[in-house]
Formats: C-alpha cells, structure tokens, sequence
C-alpha cells in the first residue's frame, strides 16, 4: 500500500524526478524523462510493482523531514530504540544518464538497516535479468532498459528483489548509487557519493541564491520556486504540471489524469512568477517553449504537449497496476489534448505579450501570434470543454469567452505599443463584441453573478481570473457579486473548489477537494481589491496545509486533512509565489497582468 500523497517528497534532476515517502521508500520514478515509463511504479500499485526502500529495521522509530537550505537535497531522520541515522537522498544535476545517490550517515549508537530494491520496468510490469559486473556493481537488463547499482556493501538476490541488511554506527556513512541507462550502451565509470553531493549541492545553492524576493514567508516563495526548477526539462526549458500520473482527484474514484506534460493554460502565471521572482532565463526559456510548441496550423493548437513539444499524447489505460489505493484507472498520456479550448489562445498572447514588456522586443513570435488571433476571430463563438477539461458535449464558458477577448487585447495593445501592421479595426471591433457578448450571455441576471457558463446558474472558481486577466475591475458590482457567491457556495471549508455538480436536477458535492490554485487566485483578488486582511487570512490558511517538506497537491481534502491530485503541482507552487510576492511587493503579478488601462471602452 503507497503512502499518503502528503508523505512524500522530491527530488529530481531537471529532467525527471521521483517521490521518496516518509518510509524512505521511492515509489514512483519514470526515466529518463518525466513521461518515459516508471521503473518504480508502487506508488499506483504494490510493492512489487518496483520500488526501493531504505529503513531501520523493525517499526518503533520517529521520522523526521527536511530538505538541505536552498537544494532538493532531501533528508530523513529516523530515531529507534538503538540509535539515530539519517537518509541522505537526491539526483545529481543530469549530466548524461539520471541517477539516484542515497547515503546513510549515522548519527547516534547503532541502528540496524535493511535494503530492499524491486526494479520493474514498463510501468511495473517487466522483471529484469540481473547479474554482476565485473566491477561488483549488479546490471539489471530487460530489452532497452538497464539499471546499475552499485554500493558500498553486499547485495543479494531474494525472490525477484535485491536486498541488504546492515548496521551504521555513529560517525559512519554507507552509500547507493542507481544509474539508468540504455542496456546496449557503455557503463560509466563510478564516482564518490560524496562528491556527487558536494556538486549537487552547490548547483542548487548557486541557482536558489538568484532569488531577488526577500519578504515575509520568503522560505515558502524559495522551496516553490525549487520544486518549479526541478519540473523543468531543461533541454527545452518545457515545465510539465506534476511528476506523477493517476493520482486522483476523488478517492476511490476514476477521475485519473496523466500531468507529466506541460499546459499553455499555466503559462502567463509561471511567466510572472519567475519574472518578479528574479528567474528572467527560465521566463525567457519558457516563453521560447510555448513559441515553437504552438508553431504550426492555428487550427491545431493543444491546450498540453510533451516536454519536448510532441503533440501526440495518446491517452491509454495500464490494467495491471491497481490504482493508488484502489483509484482506477491507472492512465498514462492525456485524451484533453485533443480538446477545444479557447482560453489557451488568451493564455499564449498574453504570454507574448508580458515577455514583449520584460525584452521590449518587437517581433518576436510575431507571426505565430497574428495567425493565432486570425484563427480566433472565426472561431469565438465556438462551445469549448473549458479550463477543467470536462469531458462530454462542448459549452460556452464564460472563462473560455474571457480569454479569447485576453488574446485580442493583448495583441492589440502590442500593435499599438510597436507599430504592429495588423488589421487593427478589425481586432478591435472583435474585442468589443467578445467583451459585450460575455457580459451579456456571462452574466446573469437571474443569479446576480457571472456564471460557469452560457446559461448556467452556477458559478465556477475559473470566475476569479475575469478580474486578474483585466476583464473588468476588482470592484465592477458584477465581480464583487460574483466573488460573494464564489465565497458562499464554494468555499464550505475556507478553501476554495473548482464547482459544484447537478445530478437529477439537484445541486450535489464534486467528491473531490478544494482546488488549491483558485484558493490563491481568491487571495490575489483580495490584495486587487484592496481587502489586505482578508489575503493573508487566506495565505496562511493555505500554507498551513504544506506537507512538511513544503510541497503542495492539486487539491486538499479538509474534512480527511489529506492532498489529492497530482503531486507536487507546478500550478499550486506558482500561485504561491505569486500571492504572496501580489502581497508584499509593490508590483507583483497580479497587477502587472490587471492592468485596466485599456484603450478601447468595454461594453456592457
């Protein structure tokens, strides 16, 4: 049985990353890129569905968790009745193949230890063929794939594992290397783990230290932006929005999605945040990716893609692992990459848009961004599946109509700003029209409230962004209404949920937890609108859920004080930064991406 979602941990190299539990167990690792196969996939099944384990012998023990001050190195310290060791784990800064280090320091008396490695390849299914190398080290080979270990100390076969026990004593360090590689290539040579981390270390610490905010909660603004550094596949600058697949959203339940690629949708957010955060080259990186993601037929923009810009994401279920604790199906790739999203059009040109205000650069990406809104204007008035996803028949959703009005203003303020030769008139009479028919159609009278979507009465937490992308001011009567309705009937226990379902005609509860990005998109409206109290209620309402590592989910289940979703999450980490630097700097993302001064009149 995998641990509780908040019990684990990450560590990575930039270009995949995997879960470490309480347990000092790692379930979940997928090589050599954030969406290859796992090689330990007990995280969504069992233990023998490949894990590696490093623990005291016997359960009488206190764990205790921290990660090294500005690095993902992580550690875990486990008191017994016999003595203290501490679990050193990390992934050295991908140079060639990825690798994971694991040291065992020992710190007080005498404590027995055991090691027990399961390698199963192909998302748990493939048992490897594992022999010894002539240098001591153990191969474990199946078709492409081979794992190396090599240790300080014997290793044995047992009943398809590889296991050892041995004692550390006070003073003394033991450790493990797992190097991943293709099986018809050469084995590097070894290196001391203790100059692995010396290394490791230092990358880390020199990156963190670029960190220009310096405010209140800053150790939460550097732990985030950490855990977005060690989401980013650096050979293309791409950020995928978890590590993980198929960790649900509702317990139990089949609401099952593979996050392992990367979204437009967090695009202007995760831009803004690196920006004012002091990280301009992972914000130009990121930029760059959306470019040439997006470049092509505008008619075949995806709302994701892979982490090098692939397209096909083909959505499958795996029917031999079980789910984690039973949460079926287990699905690898993404079937909402086919979907019609209109926002992800507003997303990209106001993605340009804040990049063109930070370079002052007039063309770039131009041409991707003029084809984009020429295919917009013939395609507005589409039904979409809207910022959640839903599966099912398209709808108007007022979210989806708002964006699509972000990427004409955005592209029309660049034209003004730099002279941009674009069918400027044109644009603008669409801008107006899209703003009206939001207003008109968005909004409902009946309610008193925008609305999730054209004819609906519900409302729908994606409602907070009409005043963060600029669509109407923080106070229009309409937005205060709109976030009084949100308040009361989304937010049963002071965090905010996506919304709420109609079955047989009657309101009734998602099954799912509160949404833990809208509940920082509510604490940035309230420092728009000026109620600073009201946002740092809700900030340290959110922070007080972190993990203790300080790691967030998609979602938090408050009655079972528990995370759901996704994990760690690339969007909750970003609105982090971005609430509290909204907060305590002058000019924060927030008010950067609201700027109200338009030069066309809204209607409506």
């Amino acid at each position: 049985m995998p641990s509780p979602i908040e019990d684990y941990a990450l560590i990575g190299d930039c270009e995949t990353a995997a879960l470490v539990g309480r347990d000092g167990s790692i379930d979940w690792l997928c090589v050599p890129r954030f969406d290859s196969p796992a090689c330990f996939a007990a995280l969504l099944g069992s233990p023998e569905n490949g894990r590696w384990q490093l623990k005291p012998r016997g359960k009488a023990v206190v764990v205790t968790r921290t990660y090294r001050r500005r690095t993902l190195v992580l550690e875990t310290q486990f008191q017994s009745a016999h003595g203290k060791v501490t679990l050193i784990d990390f992934m050295p800064l991908r140079e060639t193949t990825p690798r994971i280090i694991r040291m065992v320091r020992g710190d007080s008396g005498r404590v027995w230890m055991e090691m027990n490695l399961v390698i199963r390849f192909d998302y748990g299914l493939t048992v490897p063929w594992v022999t010894q190398h002539r240098d001591g080290a153990l191969l474990a080979v199946a078709g492409p794939y081979r794992v190396v270990l090599r240790s300080s100390l014997p290793v044995r076969g047992e009943g398809l594992r590889s296991v050892s026990e041995f004692s550390v004593r006070a003073g003394q360090t033991v450790s493990f290397e797992l190097e991943y590689g293709s099986s018809f290539g050469r084995i590097s040579a070894p290196r001391p783990a203790k100059l692995w981390l010396k290394k490791t270390m230092k990358g880390w610490e020199k990156w963190a230290a670029r960190c220009k905010y310096k405010g209140p909660w800053s150790d939460a603004v550097e732990r985030s932006l950490i855990t977005l550094k060690a989401l980013i596949y650096a050979p293309t600058g791409g950020i995928v929005a978890a590590a993980t697949t198929s960790l649900p959203e509702r317990p139990g339940g089949p609401f099952n999605w593979d996050y392992r690629y990367c979204w437009l949708r967090d695009a202007t957010f995760t831009l803004l945040g690196f920006i004012h955060a002091g990280y301009r080259r992972e914000a130009q990186r990121w930029k760059n990716w959306l470019a040439h993601a997006a470049a092509g037929d505008p008619n075949q923009l995806q709302i994701m893609y892979g982490v090098a810009g692939e397209k096909l994401l083909r959505e499958w279920e795996v029917p031999w692992l079980g789910g984690y604790k039973g949460s079926r199906p287990v699905r690898v790739g993404n079937e909402a990459s086919e979907q019609l999203q209109l926002d992800v059009y507003g997303e990209l040109a106001d993605t340009l848009h804040q990049s063109r205000l930070l370079k002052r650069k007039k063309i770039a990406h131009l041409a991707v961004q003029i084809e984009l809104v020429e295919h917009l204007c013939k395609t507005w008035r589409q039904p979409d599946h809207g910022i959640w996803e839903i599966r099912g028949e398209g709808r108007h959703y007022t979210h989806s109509k708002v964006m699509a009005w972000v990427a004409f203003d955005r592209t029309i303020r660049d034209a003004e700003t730099f002279n941009f030769k674009v069918p400027m008139e044109a644009w603008k009479k669409v801008r107006d029209e899209i703003h009206a028919h939001v207003c008109r159609h968005g909004f409902s009278e009946k309610a008193g409230s925008f609305v999730q979507s054209y004819g609906s009465k519900e409302v729908d937490a994606s409602l907070l962004l009409l005043p963060l992308v600029g669509f109407l001011p923080p106070l229009d009567p309409r937005i205060v209404a709109t976030i009084e309705r949100i308040e009361k009937e989304l937010m049963p226990d002071g965090f905010v949920k996506r919304y709420r379902s109609v079955k047989h005609g009657r309101l009734a509860p998602t099954g799912e937890g509160a949404f833990l990005p809208c509940s920082f998109w509510l604490a940035d409206y309230y420092t728009l609108a000026g109620n600073r109290e009201a946002a740092e209620r809700l900030l340290k309402r959110l922070l007080k859920v972190q993990n203790d590592v300080g790691l967030l989910a998609e979602e938090y289940d408050v009655a079972g004080r528990r995370f759901l979703g996704n994990f760690p999450q690339a969007l909750t980490h970003v609105a982090l930064v971005n609430t509290i630097i909204n907060l305590y700097s002058p000019h924060g993302p927030a008010r950067q991406r609201a700027n109200h001064k338009h030069r066309h009149k809204p209607q409506g």
